[in-house]
């Protein structure tokens, strides 16, 4: 059995298989509803009942409080239709997403890569090509590992068939100690994708900055290679933060990208490189090399941020001082389990991001 679900205000249609979840299964048919955690605890895929009933499911009350039940709001995320369905989401109408439908793939472990002493790239051969936007994300099921992870995509998406992640060891992480201790070459994994609204948008004028830090590199890597393959003409300046030079990887890709391409401008920085006499680049925070490069003025350029949320904050900070703000500022960010609500991950500058 299944219920018809329509989406106002875009009218659109989708199918609800019995047990599904109305997120799951607009993903899968390629309609874009607005997410993040996907398991009830952060209220972005709240959405208001028109018509017909559902099961609220596994909804946290500090997502869905009581009197928002009463009203007949649910999260897509965790909502089951018992009948057909008419909803009000909360949904940007947005030209540059292609809308592609999330699908499941099985993958073979290809390459396993040490990028820095904390970060491995996994290189997953998939068992036909995926289609995505650069800047999106996939969840991985690793073996004997409960529920899934998220991982940005590194490739471009002209490399369809081999997917690319970065993957930082995070302290009692279990499913990234197991990537870095125990996944092998060789070994299978289930991946599906794409995810996210984080892409570069084509149809706004301006100059593109990226400011990247840590594992957050794997995203604008995905989307500078991209833009340079398709010989983008805009001036493309990534910033890319680290503490020492060991955690500063890939560097080597970006400076011969520099040296082929006269609109790209490279620019790592070290925050911890007070006693490194080799280390010829800007000393100090990733945002700070931004605010120098630009001599704090960023007006008439897109911002795309991805990286741990103290550099994301900081980022937004000195952008928006420099007379950037929300509409020229895009990011990603993703909340697990243990992030309670998500309120706390969320910048206090504007409710965007």
């Amino acid at each position: 059995m299944s219920y018809q679900v329509t989406i106002e205000p875009t009218g659109e249609q989708i199918e609800v298989e019995e047990g599904q979840t109305i997120l799951q299964a607009a993903l899968r048919q390629g309609v874009w509803l607005p997410f993040a955690c996907g398991h009830g605890t952060c209220a972005t895929c709240k959405v208001q009942v028109l018509e017909g009933e559902a099961d609220i499911g596994a909804a946290s009350s500090f997502a869905l409080m009581d009197m928002e039940r009463d009203e007949g709001k649910v999260l897509a995320c965790c909502a089951v239709p018992q009948s057909d369905m008419v909803i009000e989401a909360d949904i940007d109408v947005d030209p540059d997403f292609k809308g592609y439908p999330v699908t499941d793939y099985r993958a073979v472990v290809s390459r396993i890569v040490d990028l820095s002493p904390t970060i491995k790239g996994i290189h997953l051969k998939l068992d036909r090509p995926m289609a995505f936007q650069a800047g999106q994300y996939i969840n991985l099921q690793l073996p004997g590992i409960e529920g899934t992870r998220a991982f940005s995509l590194a490739n471009p998406p002209a490399q369809a068939d081999e997917i690319e992640l970065h993957v930082r060891k995070v302290d009692g992480g279990v499913a990234t100690g197991f990537i870095h201790e125990q996944l092998r070459e060789g070994d299978g994994v289930e991946v599906s994708g794409p995810y996210g609204q984080f892409f570069v948008r084509g149809s706004q004028a301006g100059d593109l900055i990226f400011i990247a830090g840590g594992s957050g590199l794997s995203s604008p890597q995905s989307m500078i290679l991209e833009l340079l393959a398709q010989g983008d003409k805009r001036s493309i300046v990534l910033f890319q933060g680290a503490r020492t030079r060991a955690e500063l990887y890939n560097r080597e890709l970006f400076e011969g990208l520099a040296l082929r391409h006269a609109n790209f401008v490279y620019v790592p920085a070290l925050s911890q490189a007070a006693e490194d006499e080799q280390w010829s680049g800007f000393r100090g925070y990733v945002h700070d090399a931004v605010r120098k490069h630009f001599d704090g003025r960023f007006s008439g350029n897109k911002a795309y941020l991805c990286g741990p949320p103290p550099m994301i904050d900081a980022a937004i900070t000195c952008l928006m001082q420099g007379r950037l703000f929300e509409r020229d500022i895009f990011m990603e960010r993703f909340y697990s389990a243990a992030d309670g609500t998500g309120e706390s991950q969320r910048s206090a500058l504007f409710k965007r991001i």
